[in-house]
């Protein structure tokens, strides 16, 4: 008798048609054979799957050239199908399931006849790990194939967990006919399932990350009483041997990954990674919260990453010891066949092929490497990979960060005077758009938690949500803020950042040791400035003061602007957020409407 499993991969084959199925056991001798699939029978705009590269410097390396208008996530073609609107909310694109349904299956009828069906069994998660998640998900691509056996736990021990059980997350993907007219993510929460048509790029394609382990989980979690976020977890250890563990969520072009595999600048200091994109935190039989990555690999923006700015993933990228990493969308070397890109170390190449297979002019100001180019490389090569990173229970969160990019206003750390404080900071989280992201330069985008573009359910509730979890733990990990990116009359940013960083997560980790005291203001609980330790760096004592300096007539127009986004989630926005906000603009000084 077929079990759930069997039946559900029989119904997707008989819609869409492929000419063969093949179930993935996710081991290494797989992936080489899918790897030549990819370069000898499936191509991309004319291109084949994959491209072999000179493994000399970049072991294990194989190129990876997608469709030209199919190179990022596309959040205006994703959609949460909750039954009602209301419950998506904002900050999601609704549409109606049934109506949804009936147009995925029109786009899914016949979609794969002549190519091959891959079934990826997989965990987020340790699969002995109470809180992993077993799913399934579907393929017609061997790039998603390969991706997904690098950022999961592909195999046996996802289908041992689901067994003859309902029980798994489910992930139907084509690639279609990469029609951007033609080209959704869909997700139906009450389903735990996910369709996406039209796209090979990671974030729409590879279902396992951010569509199932933020969107539908997040709901998972609402439901369930735990977290899904977008966040690194570290481990820093201190000279005594002490590991402190951390959670912190940044948006985009904030440095995220860079402080994951943090090279710190102050002795004695280690920082040790078990992620840096997702985390789900359960609370533990103790009270505390626990966090565990349900990801296994790392998929990073190539340009700018470097030596100076992130050696630690330099040294992950050029480490053999797990098959194969990936180059998405970066330019080639032609003298050497090496990926190349912008920021990387040593010289501009004399020859190179850009992202789109062109050979590269750099008079015509144009990139070689696409700005949102990527590697996709295994955790395991990690050299800074935390022993505790398969462990089932995850690890104790002692402190949790909330991050942007601004140029004024936010000092460079702050503590929260408590839980409910801590999750306001985190609503009205924001960065200032870069240029090159936005055409326009400074304009502030809100971004709660770093989780706007994946959230699954309605964020006035995903607030309410925050602060219950908070209200079950035992002992709640202190909440801080922190900005690297304040800058000066010049525009030039005052706080050295990268592995200097460690200076305010030392700080950070003495608060949570009770070691030092904090100097309270409006905003929150500030370093006394003999506890941050500067040592060796070359600022002077008045740039400091600017990096925590708070002038209240600036905040008016800031006020405005966090009261329009938390208003825009109706009764939804918890009173206690609105307590904290009215808090802040009384010690500001500054009169409010709510």
């Amino acid at each position: 008798m077929a079990t759930p499993l069997e039946r559900w991969v029989e119904e997707q084959a008989k819609l869409t048609q492929p000419s063969k199925i093949y179930w993935c056991d996710g081991t290494e001798a797989e992936a080489k054979k899918l790897i030549k699939i990819g370069m000898k029978e499936e191509t991309i705009n004319g291109h084949p799957v994959f491209q072999k590269l000179n493994d000399k410097h970049w072991p294990n390396a194989y190129y990876h050239r997608s469709h030209p208008n199919d190179v990022a996530r596309t959040e205006q073609l994703t959609f949460v199908c909750h039954p009602a609107k209301e419950t998506a909310g904002p900050n999601n694109n609704w549409m109606d399931p049934k109506e949804a349904k009936t147009k995925m299956t029109a786009l899914f009828d016949g979609c794969m006849k002549g190519r091959t069906m891959y079934v990826m069994p997989y965990m987020m998660g340790h699969p002995k790990s109470p809180y992993a998640k077993a799913c399934v998900q579907i393929t017609d691509n061997s790039y998603v194939a390969v991706s997904m056996r690098i950022m999961t736990r592909m195999g046996k021990e996802a289908l041992d967990r689901i067994g003859s059980s309902e029980n798994f997350v489910r992930g139907l993907h084509s690639v279609g006919d990469l029609h951007p007219e033609r080209r959704f993510i869909i997700h139906f929460p009450q389903e735990n399932l996910v369709w996406s048509f039209g796209s090979g790029y990671g974030g729409n394609a590879l279902l396992g990350k951010k569509c199932f382990a933020l969107r539908i989980a997040s709901c998972m979690g609402q439901k369930e009483g735990w977290l899904a976020e977008h966040m690194l977890i570290m481990g820093v250890e201190d000279p005594k041997g002490q590991v402190t563990y951390i959670a912190a969520a940044f948006p985009s072009a904030c440095g995220k990954t860079n402080l994951a595999l943090m090279q710190s600048a102050l002795p004695g200091y280690k920082v040790w990674t078990l992620g840096d994109d997702i985390a789900w935190l359960n609370i533990g039989p103790d009270g505390r919260l626990y966090a565990i990555n349900p990801e296994a690999g790392f998929f990073g923006v190539a340009p700018g990453t470097s030596l100076k700015t992130n050696p630690k993933m330099i040294e992950t990228l050029k480490n053999k010891k797990f098959f194969p990493t990936l180059y998405t969308n970066t330019a080639i070397d032609n003298d050497t066949n090496e990926p190349w890109w912008e920021g990387l170390d040593g010289a501009v190449p004399k020859s190179v092929t850009d992202w789109q297979g062109n050979a590269w002019d750099p008079s015509k100001g144009t990139k070689a490497a696409h700005a949102n180019s990527r590697f996709t490389v295994s955790i395991l090569n990690c050299p800074t990979l935390s022993k505790e990173f398969d462990n089932p229970q995850g690890v104790p969160i002692s402190a949790i960060i909330v991050g942007g990019r601004r140029s004024k206003l936010i000092p460079l750390v702050m503590e929260a005077f408590n839980w409910q404080h801590g999750v306001f900071l985190g609503t009205r989280t924001g960065s200032e758009t870069t240029a090159a992201a936005a055409h326009q330069l400074g304009v502030l985008r809100r971004d709660p938690m770093a989780m706007l573009p994946f959230c699954g359910y309605n964020m006035g509730d995903y607030f309410a949500h925050w602060l219950n979890v908070g209200k079950k733990l035992k002992n709640p990990p202190k909440i801080f803020s922190v900005n690297w990116f304040r800058t000066d009359e010049t525009s030039k940013f005052m706080w050295p950042g990268f592995g200097d960083n460690i200076r305010v997560i030392k700080w950070i980790i003495d608060r949570v040791q009770g070691k030092v005291v904090a100097k309270e203001t409006a905003l929150g609980l500030l370093p006394d400035l003999k506890d941050l330790d500067l040592s060796g760096l070359n600022i002077p004592r008045e740039t400091v003061d600017k990096l925590f300096s708070i002038d209240p007539p600036e905040w008016t127009g800031e006020l405005q602007d966090i009261e329009k986004y938390l208003s825009q989630f109706g009764s939804r926005t918890p009173e206690a957020i609105w307590e904290e906000y009215r808090s802040l603009a009384e010690k500001l000084g500054q009169s409010v409407s709510k």
